[in-house]
């Protein structure tokens, strides 16, 4: 599939003057609510991949292939909708980066971040901590040389501004960008002074994971170069609460006619893309 269009919308949103909120996806029905809303940007997580995937906690069990594949799905699934994923520590050293830029550049995302945080947790070890910034620099570095598409866009993520304070995450953001990539992904709580020193040492486009509520008011956000504001992953939540009480109620006896929130008949059929299967199985199948 030709992945392009997308990327270029993705690269037109980084370019641009204003800062939006990404929809979060998982699967390819809410990929295409996504885009059916009319979201600029998709975002698939690596803590939603793993919930998704496996069922289990965002603690690095999930695999590149296993990532991989889900963000194919999704975007074979949409018609336009960028899609940016966190591809972790890119699943191993410098050498694994490559490959997982390989693998994700395949998959069709629009824009991927590579973050520094000594993944996954070693033996003994009791709190998060960080790459040296030799090492990170090498993988921003290594993520760079074996990206393709050049309009593929590939964000330096650092949590050091919870983990070593702000002044860490200011060095490795600068060093990030000296490496050459095309934005820049803080996660961890921050705030508004945080944001103005970050905003004051860079000059990439700003990603921010997370915003707190004192962060909200876009038009300053944009102020400041950040261009994608993440606001949680709520919508996998929100499923899995509404699959819980939904089984729940029919456990307990209650009849499928009387349940509430169900997606209608003419909304699946839209999500499903039943209109387009109906009219190939007319032309192929006789």
């Amino acid at each position: 599939m030709d992945w392009s269009r997308r990327r270029e919308a993705f690269r037109a949103v980084l370019a641009g003057s204003a800062c939006v909120h990404p929809g979060s996806v998982h699967d390819p029905i809410s990929a295409r609510i996504a885009e059916e809303l009319g979201f600029e940007v998709g975002m698939f997580a690596g803590s939603i991949a793993s919930f998704t995937v496996l069922g289990a906690p965002d603690v690095i069990v999930l695999t590149l292939s296993e990532f991989a594949a889900q963000a194919l799905r999704i975007n074979r699934a949409v018609a336009d909708l960028p899609l940016l994923v966190d591809a972790d520590h890119g699943y191993g050293n410098a050498l694994n980066v490559m490959r997982t830029v390989e693998e994700l550049e395949i998959a069709g995302v629009a824009g991927m971040s590579i973050e520094d945080t000594a993944l996954p947790r070693v033996f003994g070890e009791k709190g998060a901590s960080l790459l040296s910034l030799e090492e990170g620099v090498g993988k921003m570095r290594a993520a760079l040389a074996a990206r393709q598409d050049r309009r593929l866009a590939i964000f330096g993520r650092t949590s050091a501004i919870a983990i070593n304070g702000i002044a860490d995450a200011i060095a490795r953001a600068r060093a990030y960008q000296e490496a050459g990539v095309d934005g820049l992904f803080f996660a961890g709580a921050m705030t508004r002074a945080d944001v103005d020193a970050m905003a004051e040492a860079v000059r990439l486009p700003i990603v921010l994971g997370g915003v707190s509520a004192d962060l909200q008011d876009k038009a300053y956000l944009a102020s400041r170069g950040v261009r994608i504001a993440l606001q949680g992953h709520q919508p996998f939540s929100a499923a899995v609460q509404a699959i819980h009480d939904t089984l729940k109620a029919l456990r307990e006896g209650v009849k499928p006619a009387e349940l509430t929130g169900i997606a209608s008949a003419a909304m699946m059929k839209r999500l499903t893309r039943e209109a387009q299967y109906d009219a190939a199985a007319k032309d192929y199948l006789g």
